[in-house]
């Protein structure tokens, strides 16, 4: 089944109830890559790896080796616990050999998780899982961060205390960055605010941010060509929080 774009995020943050396999695929790498991370984290945890619960699988491995992808859902792990197999770089070849999988998933099986870039409607990959009952697939969009999803990130970072223009320049921040940038600027918040009770403000935000317009580093480079503190040049107060030296 495919599933319908208003139940992505809540899906993938509480896969319930359970499907036998589930299929990320869109164009964007790192969004479907951050996809992935979210869904096995709430499959089965984070430390599933350590814990030998998650079978990692190359799709260049599974060509020369088909039956590897049934065995590994039917293996049963040392620790307790739910199992998941992530088949990544997927192609449309390998549609019979998935198929096969999930045709022989029984209950106690781990979840096979696959991940794919963008297909298109008639693609084989695409179709064997929004054809099957017992399967998702999942598009991942290249929409930016709503209000939501910030919002909910922030209370998962501990910051309950946004003021109305920090949230605002976090919604455009989420608009103009790459996920994986935003997803930078949000920890880097968190760290900087650990400690610090007061309401997150828009100063706050502006720390952390990158430093990407031609205008600020130049500011940035004058300020070093004039001695100033940092004190004196919020240019340089975003680099030194950002780990960088003037």
């Amino acid at each position: 089944m495919k599933l319908a774009a208003r139940d992505i995020k809540r899906y993938l943050a509480q896969p319930a109830p359970a499907k036998p396999a589930i299929l990320l695929y869109g164009l964007d790498a790192m969004r479907v890559s951050m996809a992935r991370v979210t869904l096995l984290n709430a499959l089965v945890g984070p430390q599933a790896a350590e814990d030998m619960r998650l079978d990692r699988i190359a799709a260049s491995d599974l060509r020369k080796e088909p039956a590897r992808l049934i065995d590994a859902i039917k293996a049963r792990g040392f620790f307790p616990g739910p199992r998941a197999v992530l088949l990544e770089d997927t192609a449309n070849s390998l549609s019979g050999t998935v198929a096969a999988a999930i045709s022989e998933w029984r209950d106690g099986d781990a979840t096979l998780v696959v991940v794919a870039g963008q297909l298109r409607p008639v693609d084989a990959l695409r179709k064997l899982f929004e054809t099957a009952q017992n399967a998702y697939a999942i598009p991942i969009y290249d929409d930016p961060p709503s209000r939501e999803d910030i919002e909910r990130d922030l209370l998962k970072a501990g910051l309950k205390n946004i003021d109305a223009p920090a949230m605002t320049a976090l919604v455009a921040l989420g608009g103009e960055l790459d996920p994986g940038d935003f997803a930078q600027v949000m920890t880097k918040l968190s760290l900087y605010k650990i400690g610090d009770p007061s309401e997150t403000s828009i100063a706050d935000v502006q720390a952390v941010a990158p430093v990407t317009i031609e205008a600020d580093l130049d500011d940035a480079i004058r300020a070093v060509e004039e001695g100033l503190a940092n004190d004196d040049a919020p240019q340089l107060q975003r680099l030194a929080v950002q780990g960088d030296s003037a």
